[in-house]
């Protein structure tokens, strides 16, 4: 219970914050794209900022805290980024292409967390 309630505040104020930014600009009158787009980013930094709590489980290993975070992403910021239209999706390879980008940019800031959080604040 106690890693819900860190999840929902960790991903509570993301959320409050991106939420209000896209109130302020629908009152505005700005490109409905770019409060769509202002509004699934603080949706994906709220489950992002929400999923780290995965990460203070202590008694799971890094792979099983791993991949229960990359399926949490993957089931939840993946559609988001395919419901974005930030990316051209006619066909299947464009889907597929998205797919690639969310797993390499995945990758890379998972190897990036693993060398600081990891090795650097450990020494």
């Amino acid at each position: 219970m106690h890693y819900l309630f860190q999840a929902f505040i960790r991903g509570f104020i993301p959320f409050v914050i991106m939420s209000g930014l896209s109130g302020i600009m629908k009152i505005q009158n700005m490109d409905a794209f770019q409060i769509k787009s202002t509004f699934l980013t603080g949706i994906i930094i709220t489950i992002v900022s929400s999923a780290t709590v995965i990460y203070e489980i202590n008694h799971w290993t890094l792979a099983k805290q791993s991949a229960i975070h990359f399926f949490i992403m993957l089931i939840t910021v993946f559609p988001c980024l395919l419901f974005s239209g930030w990316f051209p999706l006619k066909s299947v390879i464009d889907v597929l292409k998205v797919l690639g980008i969310f797993l390499l940019v995945g990758l890379i800031l998972w190897t990036i967390s693993f060398l600081i959080f990891g090795k650097l604040l450990n020494k």
